[in-house]
């Protein structure tokens, strides 16, 4: 099981289930989530995630069809994960609300590296595409 929560406590999460994705993204939407950095991400199954305290802010952007919904804590802002309308079986948790990140272990592949900052890094050995990656 995995177990994380925001930066002051308010909300705290549980995972059952495997990951069934680990990425790492560079887009410009992610880059302003993470502060700048590129954004670790492990997809689990929905139904296997749940809040055991506390209950998420949700934001999706009115301006854009199909948004996705991101769920932070209304009290110190840490973004816990994020919903979308084209992976309704997936919640994509963001790596480092996790009280363990360390059993990400990695991304299995790298997107959107033609929106990458110079000071981005690339895992050796990991496929990286420009955009989103081909449907598999």
């Amino acid at each position: 099981m995995l177990t994380g929560g925001c930066y002051c406590g308010a909300l705290r999460y549980e995972v059952e289930g495997e990951p069934m994705f680990r990425g790492q993204c560079h887009c410009r939407e992610c880059q302003k989530i993470a502060g700048g950095a590129e954004n670790y991400f492990m997809a689990v199954p929905v139904e296997g995630y749940r809040y055991v305290k506390g209950e998420p802010a949700q934001f999706s952007r009115p301006d854009l069809e199909n948004p996705v919904t991101r769920e932070f804590c209304a009290t110190c802002g840490t973004h816990l994960a994020t919903r979308s309308p084209r992976r309704p079986n997936a919640v994509i948790l963001k790596v480092g609300g996790l009280d363990d990140p360390s059993v990400f272990g990695g991304p299995q592949v790298v997107f959107y590296t033609s929106e990458a900052q110079p000071f981005h890094q690339f895992p050796e050995g990991v496929p990286a595409f420009e955009k989103f990656p081909p449907p598999r």
